[in-house]
């Protein structure tokens, strides 16, 4: 059984390498420098896209729109893992950031199951 590819993009390379850790069961790429995850990205071909919003070099929105620009990963889920709302606040919210889906930093390895489980069986 092929295992679900999921790529975890953020310019903290620590984030990157606890989310790895913690997603054991998904075959992880990590990419710490946002103006190479879309290339990145189309070689691995993720199930997933777990990404960073305020990133130097190219933003998360600005990543997830040539993302969805591109007939390859039009379809692929991407999920905004930020720092820039609370949990408390994301709470209250939306839950949405450009029309993307968010989970606020820090968060729970169970609510980032749930997350990734959701956004695969949509």
């Amino acid at each position: 059984m092929k295992k679900i590819r999921i790529l975890v993009v953020d310019d903290e390379p620590g984030f990157t390498r606890l989310l790895k850790l913690v997603l054991h069961r998904y075959e992880i790429r990590e990419e710490n420098d946002s103006t190479r995850a879309y290339e990145t990205a189309l070689s691995f071909r993720p199930d997933l896209i777990l990404m960073d919003v305020i990133m130097p070099g190219m933003d998360g929105g600005n990543l997830a729109a040539t993302c969805r620009a591109d007939g390859l990963l039009r379809n692929v889920p991407i999920v905004f893992l930020t720092a820039v709302v609370s949990p408390r606040e994301a709470s209250a919210g939306t839950k949405q950031i450009g029309g993307f889906p968010f989970l606020a930093k820090p968060i729970s390895p169970e609510m980032l199951e749930r997350c990734i489980e959701e956004h695969l069986a949509a």
